[in-house]
């Protein structure tokens, strides 16, 4: 699933440890989600989405062209 994750995340300042700690999840799991290699679940997807005050699907795109 394509996503602007990593876009988001530099906006912040963030490096991938402390986008990990904001959502409890490893850094490796964010990575992953960055990557397009993992799909959230619904719960982290709205906690991504939340953290970044944007809906959903201004964050993940579930149909790439």
């Amino acid at each position: 699933m394509k996503n602007c994750l990593q876009e988001l995340r530099r906006q912040k300042g963030w490096s991938q440890a402390d986008l990990a700690s904001h959502l409890n999840v490893s850094r490796q799991t964010v990575n992953a989600l960055e990557r397009g290699r993992y799909d959230p679940s619904l719960p982290l997807a709205f906690a991504i989405a939340r953290l970044f005050g944007r809906a959903v699907e201004q964050v993940f795109d579930p149909d790439p062209e």
